[in-house]
């Protein structure tokens, strides 16, 4: 499967892009106390389905899976860090809680990946700086993202602010390429050096993705066989973005 994009593959993307980055917003507004993870789901299956677009979670089996991922959205509530369903053991969203919004969207056969943590009511101030700090380091890692450079000069980024505000790294959980399917090559992780890895190429398109945890980078895959969460219970934050790679700066698909 080719890298590059096609210019007809391209504009899709940016459609399915606009439309993926509208769905985040709103359910990113709608989430309160009081909140089951199955209704986010339930939200993110309507809003995609109404517009004539696919989940493209639902039913994905990845590399390593028993079983086909259940649910539209990955949910992902605290100690949580990627992939949580929402609709086996839905939890309820507390005051203060953090929460992982992660979703996979197919328009017209070409697929985006995005994602987002927001505070559920009022959070602590630890938490509020974790997800500015992941944000942070999502942005970074984009501007990094330009044709001409590597995949290591992403990860160099992202890990260099995740030292900055003393955060561990997920251990083992990467970006990757996305267009024509959920996951493609190249494995993009989030720490590396200038220089290192893959040359990126305009036309190129990278789910880019850190996630940063309060303690230990160690990670623990739950019962499910989906959910992945710290090993220490201490919180996470997932930010991620669709990325076009230029000649000049990235251009961030999913916003």
């Amino acid at each position: 499967m080719a890298l590059i994009k096609t210019e007809k593959e391209i504009q899709l993307l940016r459609e399915g892009g606009k439309r993926h980055a509208f769905i985040l917003s709103e359910v990113s507004k709608a989430v309160r106390p009081g909140m089951s993870t199955l209704e986010i789901d339930e939200m993110v299956y309507r809003l995609i389905t109404e517009h004539g677009d696919k989940p493209s979670f639902l039913g994905y089996t990845p590399e390593g899976a028993d079983r086909p991922f259940p649910a539209s959205t990955c949910v992902s509530v605290n100690e949580d860090i990627i992939h949580g369903i929402p609709n086996e053991e839905p939890r309820i969203l507390k005051e203060g809680d953090i929460v992982s919004i992660d979703i996979g969207l197919i328009h017209k056969g070409m697929f985006t990946d995005s994602a987002v943590t927001v505070a559920v009511g009022k959070i602590d101030d630890a938490s509020q700086t974790l997800l500015r700090a992941t944000k942070e380091a999502l942005d970074a890692g984009i501007k990094a993202a330009k044709g001409g450079n590597h995949i290591g000069d992403i990860g160099y980024a992202v890990e260099k602010v995740a030292k900055k505000y003393h955060f561990s790294l997920a251990e083992d959980l990467a970006g990757h390429g996305v267009g024509n399917k959920v996951h493609e090559d190249p494995f993009v992780p989030n720490y590396g050096d200038r220089g290192d890895g893959p040359l990126l190429k305009p036309g190129m398109v990278l789910a880019i993705e850190p996630m940063l945890n309060q303690g230990t980078g160690k990670i623990v895959l739950k019962k499910d066989g989906y959910t992945y969460r710290t090993a220490d219970m201490k919180r996470s934050a997932h930010f991620e973005h669709t990325v076009l790679i230029t000649e000049g700066d990235p251009v961030i698909l999913t916003s």
